[in-house]
């Protein structure tokens, strides 16, 4: 199953919801994060008016969610003039999985109006090195994903830098939405993955996701491009910052993620 039909089998209403994830979405032992946190704001979005677009959110990884069929609880904390504050559970049965936290906001009227520029990338998505899928080597979610490296070393490459900058884009028909971008912020390993020389596991403790622009190119075939970069790392803990650009090389989210590493 592709990213659109998993989230298009999801069924419930209100703020109850079930949704069940095949093994092609597994990232080690656990669902990919990136499509537990787009299944909680699903259910987030009924909730709510469509209008208010997702500014904001947080996700605390708590314990695995393996494949099979998840159950996903959302509630409205508190609703404001323009700001809305959502949070929604993922369980494995009864053990919780993952507690996320979702601002929506309306508009409003303001003098500022700021946008990073776009880095310099070395190689156009064309001209980039393309991370194949391997079944049994890298992660099963990753068979839905496209990866081509602009700079930075492939994982355990023995690279000299944790900072990488990849274009990615989901195997996948639907336009860009929310929830795809969801997905695609949270694709990429862990910069700290290419300076190692040897295999080991990393995974997202916390997750916060700021949504910067609500206007970009929505084709399905566009190349997104992630520059990431882990700032500190300590006693198997990393920090991690990334921002999402759009394929008409706009700045789209802020990723940053606090990640233990296994090395």
């Amino acid at each position: 199953m592709r990213f659109s039909e998993v989230i298009a089998a999801m069924r419930g209403e209100g703020g109850d919801w079930r949704a069940p994830v095949p093994d092609n979405w597994l990232q080690g032992r656990t669902v990919f994060g990136g499509l537990q946190a787009a299944l909680a704001v699903r259910a987030m979005r009924a909730l709510l008016p469509a209008a208010a677009p997702l500014r904001t959110l947080q996700a605390t990884f708590i314990a695995p969610a393996p494949a099979g069929e998840l159950r996903v609880a959302a509630r409205v904390l508190r609703s404001g003039k323009s700001a809305t504050h959502v949070e929604a559970d993922l369980y494995d049965g009864e053990q919780l999985a993952c507690r996320t936290l979702g601002i929506f906001g309306l508009p409003r009227e303001s003098a500022l109006a700021l946008a990073p520029a776009m880095p310099a990338v070395p190689l156009a998505a064309d001209a980039a090195r393309e991370l194949p899928y391997i079944e049994g080597v890298t992660p099963a979610f990753t068979q839905n994903v496209g990866f081509r490296w602009a700079q930075g070393g492939f994982p355990f490459s023995g690279a000299r830098e944790p900072r990488t900058q990849i274009y990615v884009r989901l195997k996948d028909a639907a336009e860009i939405g929310e929830l795809q971008l969801i997905a695609l912020a949270d694709t990429i390993p862990s910069p700290a993955l290419s300076m190692l020389k040897k295999p080991a596991a990393a995974s997202s403790l916390t997750w916060m996701l700021e949504f910067l622009h609500p206007e970009y190119e929505r084709s399905a075939d566009g190349w997104w491009l992630i520059d990431a970069e882990v700032s500190a790392a300590h006693s198997g803990y990393l920090s991690q910052t990334a921002t999402l650009w759009s394929p008409d090389r706009r700045a789209i989210a802020y990723s940053r993620q606090s990640v233990v590493a296994f090395a």
